[in-house]
C-alpha cells in the first residue's frame, strides 16, 4: 500500500471530544483494513464493499470515485455504522486507536456525531421540512453537548456563521423550505459540526446543486477542513469534483478500490482502464466531441464474474485477467492499481520527468 504525505501541514483539532482517545502525530487518524459488507439476497450473499483498505490524516481530503452501484455509499454508512442489523461486516475501521467495527450498539451511538459524521446527499430528506432550522440545530446540539437552550441557540449561530449562511439570524428561523438548495446542503453540514467531528463523510453533497452553488460549496468543504483540521472523506461520481477537492483519489468498481493515488496522479496519468473511462466521460471545458461511455453495465454484485470484474467492459482485458482477482500493487510511490496488464506496462515504461503541478 502506498503511503501518501501530506500536501500541507495539518491543524489541530477543535474541542475534540473529552472521551476520545490521543493519537500519536504519526498515526493515521483513520485507518481501514480489508472492510467488508454484504447483504443476504434471495440470490445469495450481495457484496456492497469487498475487501477495501486505505488510510486518511487528518486535515486530508480522501475523494471517493466511481458509479453508482460501485460500494461508495455503503462504505460511508458502514463506517458511520448505519448498516441494517442482517448486514454482514467484517474488517477494521480504526478511527482515532479505537475500532469502530468492535464497538457495541450504544458505543457507536455515542461516537456517531462526536467522532464521526456524515453530510447526505439530499438536504430535503436530511433536514425535517415541519421544523425550523434553529429548533433541528438546537435538538442536535442538546443531544452532544450539556448546554441550556439559549447556550445551544447561540452555539447554533456560531455554526451558521462557520458555514458562511448570510444573515443567519434570520435563517434560523426559517423552514427548509424557504431556503435555496445550496442554504439547506450548508444547514445540513453545520448539523454534522455540532460536536467538532474528527472524520466528516460526506455522500454526494453536491449532486443537486447547480454548477455556481457546487463550486461554492467546495470551497466551504476545503476551508472547514483546513480550519478544523478534519478529515474528509468525499464520496463523488463526477472526477472533475473529486479533483477539485481532493488530495487523493480511490476510485471503486464493484465493491473494491481499482486504483488510488494522490489527485495528480489520478487525473494527470490514470491507469486503469476504468479511470479512464470516467475521464473519457467526463465533459471537458472546450470539447466539441461527444463524451465517450463505458460500454456495457456494472456487474451484479450478488453474481460477480470470475476474476477482474471490470474484464467484460474491459478494451485491455486478456485471458488471465478472468482466471483470479488481481491484487491491488504500487505502480509508483504514490500510485497503486488493481491491473496486471497496465502495472506490467507501467513498471516497463520510462519514468516520465516529474510535475509540480497544483490541483
Amino acid at each position: 500500500m502506498a503511503v501518501f504525505t501530506a500536501r500541507r501541514p495539518s491543524v489541530s483539532l477543535a474541542a475534540a471530544p473529552a472521551t476520545e482517545p490521543e493519537a500519536d502525530a504519526a498515526t493515521p487518524l483513520l485507518r481501514v483494513k480489508d472492510l467488508v459488507t454484504q447483504f443476504p439476497t434471495k440470490n445469495g450473499w450481495l457484496t456492497a464493499v469487498n475487501h477495501v483498505s486505505y488510510q486518511l490524516e487528518a486535515g486530508r481530503v480522501l475523494g471517493v470515485l466511481g458509479e453508482s452501484g460501485s460500494g461508495k455509499s455503503a462504505m460511508l454508512r458502514t463506517i458511520l455504522g448505519l448498516q441494517p442489523k442482517h448486514a454482514r461486516i467484517s474488517g477494521e475501521v480504526i478511527l482515532r486507536g479505537r475500532d469502530l467495527i468492535s464497538m457495541s450498539s450504544s458505543e457507536r451511538t455515542e461516537v456517531r456525531g462526536s467522532w464521526v459524521s456524515m453530510v447526505f446527499q439530499d438536504p430535503m430528506t436530511a433536514l425535517d421540512p415541519v421544523f425550523t432550522v434553529e429548533q433541528q440545530l438546537v435538538e442536535t446540539i442538546r443531544r452532544h453537548e450539556d448546554l441550556t437552550k439559549s447556550e445551544a441557540v447561540d452555539r447554533a449561530l456560531e455554526l451558521l456563521n462557520l458555514v458562511q449562511i448570510p444573515s443567519p439570524e434570520r435563517r434560523l428561523k426559517a423552514y427548509p423550505f424557504e431556503l435555496s438548495g445550496g442554504m439547506r446542503q450548508r444547514v445540513v453540514i453545520a448539523l454534522a459540526l455540532v460536536s467538532n467531528p474528527s472524520l466528516l463523510l460526506a455522500d454526494e453533497p453536491t449532486t443537486a446543486l447547480d454548477v455556481t452553488v457546487q463550486a461554492r460549496v467546495l470551497d466551504l468543504f476545503r476551508d472547514l477542513t483546513d480550519r478544523l483540521g478534519m478529515g474528509v472523506i468525499f464520496v463523488t461520481h463526477d472526477l472533475s469534483v473529486a479533483a477539485e477537492i481532493a488530495d487523493e483519489i480511490a476510485v471503486m468498481y464493484a465493491g473494491r478500490v481499482v486504483e488510488r493515488g494522490t489527485v495528480d496522479e489520478i487525473v494527470r496519468n490514470p491507469q486503469h482502464p476504468y479511470t479512464r473511462g470516467l475521464l473519457g466521460a467526463n465533459v471537458r471545458p472546450g470539447q466539441h466531441e461527444r463524451p465517450l461511455a463505458i460500454p456495457g453495465s456494472p456487474p451484479n454484485l450478488a453474481n460477480l464474474p470470475p476474476g477482474c470484474s471490470f474484464a467484460p467492459r474491459c478494451s485491455v482485458a486478456k485471458d488471465s485477467c478472468w482466471q483470479g482477482m488481481p491484487d491491488l500493487v504500487e505502480v509508483s510511490p504514490l500510485h497503486d492499481l488493481r491491473c496486471p496488464v497496465v502495472a506490467a506496462d507501467a513498471t516497463t515504461a520510462p519514468t516520465a520527468p516529474s510535475t509540480n503541478g497544483t490541483h
